[in-house]
């Protein structure tokens, strides 16, 4: 059942982006330390490359994804499908952090619906390519993104979402240093 994936090719990445929803993975170095996996949606995630992919990563109420992946860059992406035909595609790598003004933050963000709540970007250095049954997930319907997070930072504005990074997203549960309160 399960392959592995010189690359991500033109079949595959028409796959991945037309999930509505994966999950994101990472863990400190530490033992000690709280393994993290956030679930991602709306118009942020790209297919950069054969072995690259990055996304819009909007503010929310912790900072893990990049407090982790800005100590030691391991995460794993893993995207299912909730349709008729099961299938689950995960993809392991090297990440890093791009911020407002910085090259990388701009080619990504210029690829998708400018969103209020956007905090950075992420990239990810694909080394391993998978897929998997996936004959365990349920068979389910999107109705409709939900519009909270737009609808929270329209509210903030920017002096306000600047606040709330500072206040929340500064450093991660485990302390580990997240969004720079400069950017």
């Amino acid at each position: 059942m399960a392959k592995i994936f010189d690359t991500i090719d033109r079949n595959l990445k028409a796959w991945i982006e037309e999930q509505p929803m994966w999950f994101v993975a990472t863990a400190p170095l530490g033992i000690e330390g709280h393994v993290n996996m956030s679930p991602r949606g709306h118009d942020s995630f790209s297919v950069l490359g054969a072995h690259r992919v990055g996304w819009v990563d909007y503010t929310g109420s912790g900072i893990e994804t990049i407090a982790h992946i800005r100590e030691n860059g391991r995460v794993c992406l893993m995207f299912n499908s909730f349709g008729s035909r099961p299938r689950i595609v995960r993809l392991h790598g090297r990440g890093a952090v791009f911020l407002p003004g910085e090259a990388t933050f701009e080619e990504v963000t210029a690829l998708h619906p400018k969103h209020p709540s956007t905090r950075a970007v992420i990239t990810v250095d694909v080394t391993r390519i998978s897929d998997s049954c996936g004959w365990g997930v349920p068979v389910m319907e999107m109705t409709e993104e939900r519009d909270l997070l737009r609808l929270q930072a329209e509210k903030k504005g920017e002096d306000g979402m600047a606040e709330y990074r500072a206040e929340r997203n500064s450093l991660s549960i485990d302390g580990l240093p997240g969004f720079p309160a400069e950017a």
